[in-house]
């Protein structure tokens, strides 16, 4: 059934499925391999619902609602079984679905099934609309394209948790072996695709997959941990790469000390290297990491004024305010961009730095998501890791954090300086904190995803702790006028 497993892969909450058929044309039989997919258990029970008329399954990713409207009397009848909540709150699965014609949305997707010449196989239509279902449905035949190329034609897909970009991760299993997938599909060519595309490198951010493949080789290379490529193509926007697996450093919410560590001994084992400014790319060519300038970094403050000042004091800064608060952060930036780089990863945090027991030293830190990479002060990606903004690092391992990585710098370059260090850290500190409050708060206003504003109290916790060192002093009265911190 891997035309189940192919669906399962891209289903959405709202996505509605009509399963058209005679009786014995296997509706049934797609239905259980797709809920067991989206479950990723094999041996899920999955009943038909002939009798009950609907089967709820409340998975992690969404819920998903299996209807058989074989024995529906009255279209009526589907009030009493919640059809309208379940096809709003879920995806939905409806066999016999012309008993309830007029009550299914216009976008469902229609999967008609028939039995050929062969009783043991299947014919499958599918037929939708083009807004809703027709990149998707090619995008999907695409992967499973991209893994018969790659010699894993009957593998099994399975969603992975992705970050806020427009990548998406799976798990791919194929006998004994597991890789993951990554699915990062090219840009539009049409206005609006080429306007992010500028947006994209104005921000310094990867585009499509190049980077991250060569990325990968070049810190594989100096023996980090980094997912090993099996299998790439640029132009579709394709990567099938190693499973590093899923044990995080942090933990039940919470930084394991000892994995942070250990990280913060794998950034001080990087920036004491000379690096390179160009890495192969894997496709026979040359990608050059970008160098991070003051302007850029001062660029990164622009959601904190469009956002995140308007989150906290319910109103957005004057314009003199907005003057005011740059010519504060100007000479600030200019002193850490004067100051030494090295590549910085720019997410190095919990959810990016897997933990790897079976290796020995740094290589238990296994990194996932370094696409963005550039030329940055050291201090960037260790402001990262001890200010993590998915779960809190208490003040105290923070510090002990710090002390770590200098004590680790120093045993290699006895002229390093942690007092120069520790200014510039609470700095980029306060920087970055400043900046995820405003991306936080442009992702939760402006596209409605607002469990990311549970992490406000930590990250403004962290901004206090950065502006609290006299070289923040001014920058502190401008945050506190406009209610930023306490």
């Amino acid at each position: 059934m891997l035309l189940a497993e192919d669906l399962a892969a891209i289903l959405s909450p709202g996505d509605v499925i009509r399963l058209e058929g005679d009786l014995g044309s296997g509706k049934t039989a797609f239905a259980r391999a797709l809920i067991r997919a989206v479950a990723d258990d094999a041996e899920l029970e999955v009943p038909s619902p002939t009798f009950t008329l609907v089967q709820v399954y409340d998975f992690p990713r969404f819920a998903i609602a299996h209807f058989d409207l074989y024995r529906l009397g009255d279209p009526q009848e589907l009030d009493e079984i919640g059809f309208d909540e379940a096809i709003r709150s879920g995806a939905a699965l409806i066999e016999w679905p012309e008993r309830a014609e007029g009550l299914i949305p216009e976008d469902a997707l229609t999967l008609s099934l028939s039995i050929g010449s062969d009783p043991n196989a299947r014919l499958a239509v599918l037929s939708g609309s083009e807004h809703h279902w027709g990149g998707r449905l090619a995008r999907t035949l695409a992967v499973r394209d991209f893994l018969q190329s790659a010699g894993l034609a009957d593998a099994r897909r399975r969603h992975l948790k992705s970050d806020a970009s427009a990548r998406a991760l799976e798990r791919v299993r194929h006998g004994d072996a597991c890789f993951v997938l990554m699915n990062h599909p090219p840009e539009t060519d049409d206005a609006e695709g080429r306007a992010r595309v500028a947006w994209r490198a104005a921000a310094k951010l990867a585009e499509g997959t190049r980077p991250f493949v060569a990325l990968a080789r070049g810190l594989g290379g100096l023996g980090l941990s980094a997912p090993r490529i099996d299998a790439h193509d640029a132009v579709k926007g394709f990567v099938l790469m190693e499973d590093l697996g899923d044990q995080f450093v942090a933990e039940m919410g919470a930084p394991v000390p000892t994995r942070y560590r250990t990280a913060v001994e794998l950034l001080a084992s990087l920036h004491g290297r000379t690096l390179p400014a160009e890495i192969a790319d894997g496709e026979g060519g040359r990608y050059r990491l970008p160098l991070y300038s003051a302007d850029d970094l001062l660029s990164q403050l622009d959601p904190f004024l469009d956002w995140a000042v308007l989150e906290v004091s319910g109103r957005g800064p004057t314009p003199d305010e907005r003057t005011e608060f740059a010519a504060l952060w100007r000479p600030l930036i200019d002193e850490v961009a004067a100051g030494p780089t090295t590549w910085g990863v720019r997410d190095f945090h919990s959810p990016n730095l897997l933990w790897l027991p079976e290796r020995v030293g740094i290589a238990r830190i296994g990194l996932i998501d370094f696409q963005d990479a550039a030329f940055l002060h050291p201090a960037y990606d260790v402001a990262s890791l001890a200010e993590d903004a998915r779960v809190t690092v208490p003040e105290d391992l923070e510090n002990e954090l710090i002390a770590h990585y200098c004590d680790c710098r120093r045993l290699d370059a006895p002229g390093f300086s942690p007092a120069a260090f520790g200014r510039a850290y609470r700095i980029l500190a306060a920087l970055r904190a400043s900046r995820i409050l405003g991306v936080f708060a442009r992702l939760a206003r402006r596209d409605g995803r607002l469990p990311y504003l549970e992490h406000y109290p930590r990250i403004t916790a962290y901004l206090s702790r950065s502006l609290a060192h006299p070289a923040l002093a001014g920058l502190r009265l401008w945050y506190e006028r406009h209610g930023a911190v306490a």
